[in-house]
């Protein structure tokens, strides 16, 4: 049972992560909110909402709404996400608060060879609290979060920092993002310690009005420390009069996806926001749709 368990284990960080086994709690790795994950799934530099706890959290200091969030992404058969997302200001401080639920359904367990004798589902959960600050036109944030997973009987838990910054406007509408997140510890998971995906991320991007559209073009670099792969990111997202948006993205040397794609629209104190990102090898697209409140 011990090896049933662990392949099922190992092949749950890859679909995932959809990279190496090399760290644990790889559902880290998934996005937030459905714009980013449209623009390449990166979010270093221009995060413009609340999804900034998640991505950078630098960008909490310059988004100046209070903001409700709710993202549900399908990812794969049988995997599934939500994130609830809220940001606000306590004494001209701005905070975010973010959870994420994500679980993978009927995983067959068997002992021999033949039919599965039951059936179980792995969960994953994070919280998390953010806040930002400025020095002059240089933002810093910082993310602390709690970590816990299940598997079958086993459980482990522990937590993890994300800091980042921004420096927006650097030089005639460029900003730059840099990012580090998943610094912590987590305990063992049955009789395995596992690292966490601890993942850097350095991003430029730039804002260009054109009548009534924007054009905000994205470049960005991402490196996992515990793997050997380097992650390229392009994106452009084209607003049209500050209420409909075509977004279009590629990230390199992932072996199940390359394009991702989305809309958004703006409508009075809702956004929401749709991202379809096809799958290779038959694992099932991924359809993410969040939901965004102004307040």
């Amino acid at each position: 049972m011990k090896k049933i368990l662990l392949i099922n284990f190992l092949l749950l960080s890859i679909l995932v992560g959809q990279t190496s086994n090399q760290s644990g709690f790889a559902f880290l790795k998934n996005g937030f909110s459905a714009r980013n994950i449209s623009l390449s799934e990166f979010g270093a530099v221009n995060v413009n909402d609340v999804s900034a706890l998640y991505y950078n959290p630098s960008y909490l200091a310059l988004n100046k709404k209070n903001q409700f969030s709710f993202s549900h992404n399908s990812l794969f058969n049988d995997l599934s996400s939500e994130n609830l997302g809220l940001s606000f200001n306590l004494f001209e401080i701005p905070f975010a608060v973010g959870i994420n639920t994500t679980k993978i359904s009927g995983i067959e367990l068997r002992t021999k060879p033949g039919d599965a004798i039951s059936k179980f589902n792995a969960n994953y959960f994070y919280g998390s609290i953010s806040s930002a600050f400025s020095i002059n036109e240089i933002y810093f944030g910082a993310t602390i979060k709690y970590l816990y997973e299940n598997i079958y009987t086993d459980e482990s838990s522990g937590y993890a920092f994300d800091f980042g910054m921004n420096y927006k406007n650097i030089y005639d509408n460029f900003s730059v993002g840099a990012v580090v997140k998943n610094i912590g510890s987590i305990s063992e998971l049955r009789n395995t310690k596992s690292k966490l995906p601890v993942d850097l991320q350095l991003g430029i991007s730039y804002e260009y009005t054109f009548k009534n559209f924007d054009l905000i073009p994205i470049i960005g670099v991402q490196k996992f420390i515990n793997e050997n792969k380097t992650y390229f990111h392009f994106a452009n997202e084209i607003v049209y009069d500050k209420t409909f948006a075509l977004r279009l993205g590629y990230v390199s040397n992932y072996d199940t996806k390359n394009i991702t794609t989305g809309l958004g629209v703006v409508y009075k104190s809702f956004n929401l926001d749709y991202a379809y990102i096809p799958i290779k090898f038959g694992l099932g697209d991924n359809h993410i749709i969040t939901i965004t409140y102004n307040f």
